[in-house]
């Protein structure tokens, strides 16, 4: 099954069109659900550009009262990118010094690489690995289901059963991540450091809907023109117009969290490979793909199908590239979905600590610049005793509380011990909750977008025994 998906997951459009206050912690862990706002818009409703301009415009007022805010002493907050794919296999349309340009220009620090396995080259090569114009790259690879993340070639493990690879990964400070969770949601997390609790992948497949809308917008003149003003004026309001809240990745977290510590990561997916185009075959059809498609797997639509097509052929020669339109460059993919780790210095060894140590939080960024977030537990007499990732033993007085802290007003911030939403908070940057009971704490925050709320950052738990 996996690897199937891999294999079609850049034609996935055009399968598409083919037909394809604060209570006590509960004792079970159930998944919180999406906040409830006034608007549940579908996606076809938010694709539409008064939708993505009114979105556009309360994402616009949200940055606009963002203050910049320090860490306490010595802490960095170095914005990461997990599951990143470049020139690594055909359905991969961006190259590593695309992506390292690109991660500069966005503020991006570190690239966690996910190469597919592609034998007999090796993912674990010095020009995968350190400081590459101020970016640090992570070598890794998505392989069997896993992100793995070694510190020395694995190449002549990767074959072996999943146990045995996933030791030799994890030797001398290696880290491993299920992925793509839909697919594996009663998958051992035994011999794993964490797991994705976000992956962009996972909304396009299962809005059948919105992606038909993009495959349709490429069909005539009006609607390819439409599609890109879109783009042009609402970049990363189109691009995730899919997003919603990721409950069945945070389901198996938050299931998971109760037998050991894992740390959760957002899968950005990112492949640079959603450049769609539309291909003359002659005055009767067009081929409609992707930039890493061949024409035999690219899908043919005729003027029968959508009467736009004749206006677009008009003219042009039979396999011109008739129109072009750029969904994902690595810039917007990172926008859309990254993670921040909590570090004190930018190196291989201090990250792979600082994640094994569960310091790191994940945010759509494109709503605004998260840095400046911070959770940690005070005792009675205001004094901080623990950080995201730390264990505490629970005191029986009562005295402990959580406390949160934002860069901008964020419309909603709540908090799930073990998988329960036990305390919320509105329309704040500060939110404080009291500790009633032992259990794994963590912290949600939205942002009330053209009526909804939308998932701005989903934060790795603290440990309360």
């Amino acid at each position: 099954m996996y690897q199937n998906r891999v294999k079609s997951k850049a034609r996935l459009i055009i399968r598409i069109l083919a037909g394809v206050s604060l209570s006590g912690c509960a004792g079970s862990a159930i998944a919180a659900d999406a906040p409830k706002s006034a608007v549940k818009r579908p996606t076809l409703e938010r694709f539409k550009e008064e939708h993505l301009q009114k979105t556009h415009q309360d994402a616009e007022a949200v940055r606009k009262a963002r203050q910049n805010i320090g860490l306490p002493t010595g802490w960095r907050d170095i914005r990461s990118i997990f599951h990143a794919h470049a020139e690594d296999s055909e359905h991969t349309g961006g190259t590593r010094p695309e992506m390292v340009a690109e991660a500069r220009k966005s503020g991006v620090s570190a690239l966690f690489l996910s190469d597919h396995f592609r034998p007999p080259r090796d993912f674990v090569t010095p020009e995968r690995a350190g400081l590459v114009d101020g970016v640090l790259l992570v070598p890794g690879s998505e392989w069997a289901g896993f992100l793995i993340l070694p510190t020395k070639s694995v190449i002549n493990k990767m074959k072996t059963p999943a146990n045995e690879l996933l030791d030799a990964v994890r030797e001398n400070d290696g880290m491993a991540f299920l992925s793509h969770v839909e697919e594996r949601q009663n998958h051992s997390m035994e011999k794993l450091d964490g797991q994705e609790i976000y992956n962009r992948h996972y909304d396009a497949i299962v809005d059948s809907k919105g992606l038909m809308s993009l495959v349709l917008a490429m069909t005539s003149k009006k609607t390819i023109d439409d599609f890109q003003h879109k783009i042009d004026q609402y970049p990363d309001e189109t691009f995730a117009f899919q997003v919603e809240y990721p409950k069945l990745y945070l389901e198996k977290f938050d299931r998971e969290l109760l037998k050991k510590r894992l740390t959760g990561v957002a899968a950005n997916d990112c492949h640079h490979n959603m450049v769609l185009l539309v291909k003359k075959i002659d005055d009767t059809a067009v081929l409609v793909g992707t930039n890493v498609d061949k024409d035999s797997q690219m899908r043919r639509i005729p003027v029968s199908l959508a009467p736009g097509i004749s206006e677009l052929v008009a003219g042009k020669k039979p396999g011109d590239v008739i129109a072009k339109v750029d969904l994902d460059p690595y810039h917007r993919s990172f926008a859309g979905s990254s993670t921040h780790i909590f570090s004190k210095e930018l190196n291989d060894k201090a990250l792979r600590e600082a994640v094994k140590g569960g310091r790191a939080y994940v945010s759509h960024d494109w709503i605004c610049n998260p840095e400046g977030f911070w959770v940690d537990v005070k005792d009675s007499q205001d004094k901080n005793i623990g950080m995201i990732g730390d264990e505490l033993k629970f005191q029986a007085d009562k005295s402990q509380s959580v406390h949160v802290r934002l860069p901008a007003p964020s419309a909603l911030v709540r908090i799930i011990c073990d998988g329960q939403v036990v305390g919320e908070s509105t329309n704040c940057t500060e939110a404080k909750f009291k500790v009633e009971k032992p259990g794994v704490y963590r912290v949600e925050a939205f942002q009330m977008l053209d009526g909804e709320y939308r998932g701005w950052i989903y934060a790795n738990p603290i440990y309360i025994r």
